[in-house]
């Protein structure tokens, strides 16, 4: 197993998820954070996610620093909340090889509207 991220002076963002060995029993992972922002591709105005990543392993989990400089990467994107939710449910999906992955997330209300978009995936 060789970490890129933990233990290591990186701070920058990126796409790259580091995962080790899944210990034998755990059942479900879940990371949230509202540290989740991107912007709309219409109007370039920011939008505010609550994030929460539940996912069940099968071999792998992710490197909880490496996800959050994942996380940072969003933040010049542009971005429907649905695209993204997917996104990240397929970039946890090839990097553990997950029994199932589930992602929501809930936009902070604009406009009197709150938006939350689940994207779930099993193999």
């Amino acid at each position: 197993m060789q970490l890129k991220h933990l233990g290591q002076p990186s701070f920058a963002p990126t796409k790259e998820l580091d995962t080790f060995e899944a210990p034998v029993g755990v059942g479900v992972v879940t990371f949230t954070t509202r540290e989740l922002t991107a912007f709309c591709p219409v109007t370039h105005q920011p939008d505010y996610y609550h994030l929460t990543i539940s996912y069940q392993p099968d071999k792998k989990c992710v490197e909880s620093k490496s996800l959050k400089l994942y996380v940072m990467t969003f933040r010049d994107s542009a971005a429907f909340a649905e695209a993204l939710s997917v996104e990240i449910m397929n970039d946890i999906m090839n990097a553990t090889q997950a029994r199932h992955v589930r992602v929501e997330l809930v936009q902070q209300v604009r406009g009197g509207l709150e938006l939350k978009v689940v994207s779930e995936r099993s193999c």
